[in-house]
């Protein structure tokens, strides 16, 4: 039998999977021919973000106040079911948060198995402002949370009770892949709530400057400790000054092995645009895994230091939200390495 990757090295049919358009018409339907970007966010959820981070600039604040300002919407929100405030819990039924924000200067701060805060993405910004270090993790995170005034405040709200609840009648124990992972639009989970996904943003400034965010709950019902690619930086974020920066989404197991987001900024940097950045990780990862990845959504966004947008994904599902300079968002589908 013809195995996944001989059919992948020559751009075969896959399985149930067919490789979708080549770049040239990839591209053009990822990018929707959109050039000037200032806001740049995962799935189109993002669009409630973009706003939050544009008001946040208009009014004067920087990078890093805008992409706080837009993580923070999700965070907040108790209708998403896989960031911040309602997320999913882990099998045990903790709710626990990653997140970590960047800039182009080198200023890093990340927290993973954050639990009982609401705004991981405002612990992660004082990880960096205030302390020398760059990840704090679980009940260290939690507790500077606390010693920086952030509330304490339980995450696991009823309608995310009733899906974990669920979940363990038949589960044996075993991760609950969020919409993301299947490659899906949001979908209802065994609670019957709808499903969505971690956000990443990028942001830039009129000169090229850049900082980025990404915040998450992971996994539905993971195993305790998980910690997936999100906070990571390289993995779920990377910015560099002068070339521009990327976020991942999607089962984050699979971006670690492969550094997804510094790997699309490293293509970059060497010349490619960043929508042939964005494939060229994707299809690497498609190669590297094989039949591991069978099913599974990985997508990827960047955003360079002119405005220039790249988006590409393995499965069809994956969108994201666009601002431009004048704050006009528009929302769009990913190309994608696989159809339907």
């Amino acid at each position: 039998m013809t195995s996944r990757r001989s059919l992948l090295a020559s751009l075969g049919t896959i399985g149930t999977f067919s490789l979708a358009a080549p770049f040239s018409r990839a591209a053009t339907a990822a990018t929707g021919g959109r050039s000037g970007a200032v806001i740049l966010s995962t799935w189109d959820f993002g669009a409630a973000a973009n706003a939050a981070a544009f008001a946040r600039l208009a009014a004067g604040g920087s990078l890093i106040d805008a992409v706080e300002a837009g993580a923070m919407v999700p965070e907040a929100d108790p209708t998403n079911h896989s960031v911040g405030y309602s997320g999913y819990p882990d099998r045990d039924g903790h709710v626990t948060l990653d997140a970590v924000i960047m800039d182009d200067a080198g200023g890093v701060g990340a927290v993973a198995a954050l639990e009982d805060t609401v705004h991981a993405i405002s612990v992660a910004r004082r990880v960096m402002e205030r302390t020398p270090h760059t990840f704090l993790v679980g009940e260290g995170a939690t507790r500077f949370a606390r010693d920086q005034g952030f509330p304490q405040q339980s995450l696991l709200t009823p309608d995310s009770e009733k899906a974990w609840r669920e979940w363990l009648k038949t589960a044996k124990y075993q991760p609950e892949a969020n919409s993301e992972v299947r490659g899906l639009k949001p979908a209802r989970t065994p609670g019957g709530a709808l499903d969505h996904d971690t956000i990443g943003l990028l942001a830039r400034t009129a000169d090229g400057r850049m900082a980025g965010a990404c915040t998450t709950s992971g996994m539905a019902f993971k195993m305790r400790g998980r910690v997936g690619d999100s906070p990571q930086v390289g993995s779920g974020l990377y910015v560099e000054a002068g070339v521009g920066g990327a976020t991942s989404t999607g089962l984050g197991e699979e971006v670690t092995r492969v550094a997804g987001s510094a790997r699309v900024v490293a293509s970059m940097r060497g010349g490619a645009t960043a929508q042939q950045a964005c494939e060229e990780v994707v299809r690497h990862i498609a190669k590297l895994r094989g039949d591991a990845i069978r099913g599974v959504q990985v997508g990827f966004l960047a955003l360079d230091n002119k405005g220039n947008v790249g988006a590409f994904c393995l499965l069809p599902g994956f969108t994201y939200a666009v601002t431009d300079a004048a704050g006009r968002t528009t929302v769009l589908k990913a190309a994608s390495l696989f159809k339907a």
